[in-house]
């Protein structure tokens, strides 16, 4: 898996592909393509590819897993 980084080697600021963002994710690329295109998760397109900032998925997943509705909203407060 060769990941593209930021400025410096600040693991936050790591770019990401879709193939990248499905396995860290746990999901299939299909599904992260159909999400960026939807624009369900956070995704920039750079020519005819799609990029994600890992520090920028994480906190869209700690959104995602916080909403009201979730499982977790409870632990909301806790953050």
């Amino acid at each position: 898996m060769t990941t593209l980084r930021g400025s410096g080697s600040n693991p936050d600021n790591e770019i990401l592909t879709i193939e990248e963002v499905a396995a860290y994710l746990r999901l299939r690329p299909q599904t992260i393509y159909k999400w960026a295109q939807e624009k369900r998760i956070p995704a920039a397109k750079l020519g005819k590819e799609w990029r994600f900032r890992r520090s920028v998925i994480d906190r869209w997943l700690d959104d995602q897993m916080f909403e009201d509705g979730s499982a977790y909203a409870h632990l909301r407060e806790c953050r």
